[in-house]
């Protein structure tokens, strides 16, 4: 191979690391350019050295670590650029950066659009949100999600293929909630009211890691995407009902009571595109929302640490059995969940590279104490069942506490070696990455294969 033939090899890879370099929303142009030079310096060096150009480029950016550090450690260092970032229409660094950012604004928009158009065309059918209830409660997700995972796939250039599946998966979501002919007042119904949006939220994550389905660090992206995601949805929900309040007084204080256009309208409009919004604003303000991840999980893991061991000193102290009602059911499993949602955000927003503290600790008391009433709920279920035999209910909160079990069991044993020094980080992060198929396979078993299973219920 020619000298010539190495040179190209070596712009041909520098042109795939800076198109990668580019997609990430933190780092300006002149970041970009800057973090080139430096990696064209140190392959100079190795190449000087003997090294290939292939080897040296390699290594170079070995060297340089992480993306995502260099991204947070050029944030520290340009701190004045947060605080621009922080206005929608800040300024932009280069007339590419703001192209892409007024294009993505232009597909949010259309996308929100979408969401708000789809949840409106039932009732060109005769339907409604008083009376359908059992119809909307299913469908909510699918008036949103599609449309929040098409701004995902166009903005991270998915491919057709990867395209076809998010929309095959969609359809077999719309399929399993209006296929079965359930009562208003199915147990099942209420069942894939609460499992297809989680389904359909992994369907969401497939479009946000397009760019890289093979990397746990993109699932692990999509995890601290999720938690913000929640956080913006909150935001504007809140600012959303002081705008309601606002409307609804000043139009009243003119002889207009605007009831029927808020409920009919501005509600089921404003929350499916709210979705789609706080996605947009996520992706757009990436590096300043990412300081949020560390003060929640160091806010609330304490707090549900002793919760939870209060729980336990209680249950022990009262020697009282565990309630496995529906209610209940569903109580005792978004506590497991929240509790494991808190371990997932604090391993995305830790440094892999600091020892195990404090915190850590926390953390294991937290799982531990979480693995120990997960045993205590499957054991009541498990009893009920045998004695007055299954319902949809039990049966769906039987599966979800045997993937909790096996998931915390082994975050346990992971966070103890980690504190004991003796398991890395890394492996935490794969096994719950790695573990967000389960999720969704168990979520599609429920929406998919309960209603006619339960048919009777």
């Amino acid at each position: 191979m020619t000298a010539a033939d190495n040179q190209d090899e070596l712009e041909a890879q520098f042109a795939q690391w800076r198109q990668y370099v580019q997609r990430r929303p933190e780092l300006q142009q002149a970041d970009s350019e800057e973090l080139e030079d430096h990696l064209r310096a140190s392959v100079d060096q190795l190449v000087a050295v003997g090294l290939r150009a292939d080897e040296a480029f390699l290594i170079a950016v070995k060297r340089m670590g992480g993306l995502d550090d260099l991204a947070r450690e050029f944030a520290r260092e340009h701190s004045e650029r947060l605080w621009k970032q922080l206005v929608l229409t800040g300024e932009n660094d280069g007339q590419v950066a703001g192209a892409r950012s007024r294009r993505d604004l232009l597909v949010m928009v259309i996308c929100a659009a979408g969401a708000a158009v789809s949840v409106k065309v039932p009732e060109l059918f005769g339907m409604s949100l008083e009376q359908d209830g059992a119809f909307y409660a299913p469908n909510f997700a699918l008036f949103a999600l599609p449309w929040l995972a098409a701004y995902l796939a166009w903005r991270r250039q998915a491919r057709p293929v990867l395209i076809g599946v998010l929309l095959a998966l969609f359809a077999l979501g719309a399929v399993a909630a209006n296929v079965y002919p359930l009562a208003d007042d199915s147990q099942s119904l209420v069942l894939t009211a609460i499992h297809l949006p989680i389904a359909l939220w992994l369907v969401v994550g497939l479009a946000y890691v397009a760019d890289d389905l093979r990397s746990s660090r993109r699932r692990m992206d999509f995890i601290r995407f999720t938690g913000e995601w929640f956080v913006y949805v909150n935001l504007i929900g809140l600012g959303g009902g002081v705008l309601i309040a606002f409307m609804f007084g000043t139009f009243e204080a003119i002889g207009i009571v605007p009831e029927d256009f808020i409920s009919q309208w501005v509600l089921p409009c404003g929350v499916v595109a709210s979705v789609v919004v706080a996605g947009w604003l996520v992706e757009a303000k990436q590096s300043v929302v990412e300081n949020i991840a560390p003060v929640l999980t160091r806010l609330f893991t304490p707090l549900f640490t002793a919760v939870l061991l209060a729980f336990l000193i209680a249950l022990v102290w009262t020697s009282s059995g565990i309630n496995v009602e529906r209610e209940a059911l569903i109580l005792f499993d978004l506590l497991l969940v929240v509790v494991l949602g808190l371990l997932l955000y604090s391993i995305s927003a830790r440094d892999p590279l600091a020892p195990p503290g404090l915190f850590d600790k926390l953390q294991l008391a937290l799982v531990v104490s979480a693995l120990i009433i997960d045993v205590l709920v499957l054991r009541e279920i498990t009893h009920r069942i045998t004695e007055y035999g299954t319902t949809p209910n039990k049966a769906a909160a039987l599966g979800e506490n045997v993937i909790l079990l096996a998931n915390l069991a082994w975050s346990a044993w992971l966070m103890l070696g980690f504190v004991r020094r003796r398991t890395p980080f890394a492996a935490l992060e794969r096994w719950q990455t790695g573990y967000l198929p389960v999720y969704a396979v168990w979520s599609w078993i429920v929406v998919l294969v309960f209603p006619p299973l339960f048919s009777y219920l």
